[in-house]
């Protein structure tokens, strides 16, 4: 895996602009924050957001993959004031879950998401190198 860093551009603080990967790709679907019975036991969004994340490295470590892999992260959140009131909360579960990886990243402010108990919901691209 490559950081794609034009000379001269800020760095990014959270994501990279693009990454370069070879390998096998893995895919998620859209992954809310709730539990194994479909419960939301998190009202917060940083509450939602820790346990999506969570949720998707368990599906990535079905194929061998862990935050190490993920490339890209397309995050959906109803309420934008509040991610960025969160902001901190969000940065702090993302290193300790997540560690020091910042894949590309997209975030998109949405009217509303399927689960109505949602928050917020992530799809994300890993590959592992074969």
């Amino acid at each position: 895996m490559k950081i794609l860093q034009p000379p001269g551009w800020p760095r990014p603080k959270g994501y990279s602009n693009g990454i370069s990967a070879r390998g096998r790709m893995i895919f998620t679907g859209g992954i809310v924050g709730w539990d194994e019975r479909e419960s939301f036991p998190e009202h917060t969004l940083h509450g939602q957001f820790a346990r999506a994340l969570m949720n998707t490295l368990e599906i990535l470590a079905q194929d061998g993959a862990g935050p190490q892999h993920i490339v890209r992260m397309t995050i959906y959140v109803i309420d934008r004031a509040e991610y960025l009131n969160s902001r901190d909360e969000i940065g702090g579960a993302w290193r300790e879950i997540m560690g020091k990886n910042y894949p590309a990243m997209a975030l998109v402010e949405v009217k509303g998401l399927v689960e109505n108990a949602a928050l917020v919901e992530i799809e994300t691209t890993a590959v592992v190198e074969e």
